[in-house]
């Protein structure tokens, strides 16, 4: 049987808090996972309720730390995940409308390729 209320009142209003505000369904799933066990559920239980393996929930209730929300993030989410900004697609567009030679480049057509790399020289995105 899973040990009721083992987390504190702060950790239970941080949980829910985050809950509510939480824009990833995969986070908001790992966090009621924590306020299903703290109400007693078993993993079993949780993972029927949630629609989901029990190796997931076991993972979760184990590797989610209450104190901690960045805990329950994995690797995937983890990674240096830069976004084009509104400078970057500026340059994209102006790029794109001139001609590779232009730029001291042997060849004459752009390809998806070979904008990427030039765009990551310029901008490091």
């Amino acid at each position: 049987m899973p040990a009721k209320n083992y987390l504190n009142q702060e950790q239970v209003e941080k949980l829910q808090k985050a809950l509510k505000e939480e824009d990833n369904g995969h986070i908001r799933e790992r966090i009621l996972m924590l306020l299903l066990l703290n109400d007693g559920k078993t993993q079993a239980k949780i993972a029927e309720f949630l629609g989901c393996s029990i190796n997931k929930v076991s993972y979760w209730c184990i590797h989610g730390d209450p104190d901690n929300l960045e805990s329950l993030k994995d690797e995937r989410m983890r990674g240096n995940h830069k976004k084009a900004t509104d400078k970057y697609i500026e340059i994209l567009l102006e790029t794109i409308d001139k001609e590779p030679e232009e730029l001291g480049y042997d060849f004459g057509r752009w390809t998806a390729q070979r904008l990427a790399t030039y765009l990551e020289s310029i901008t490091g995105i």
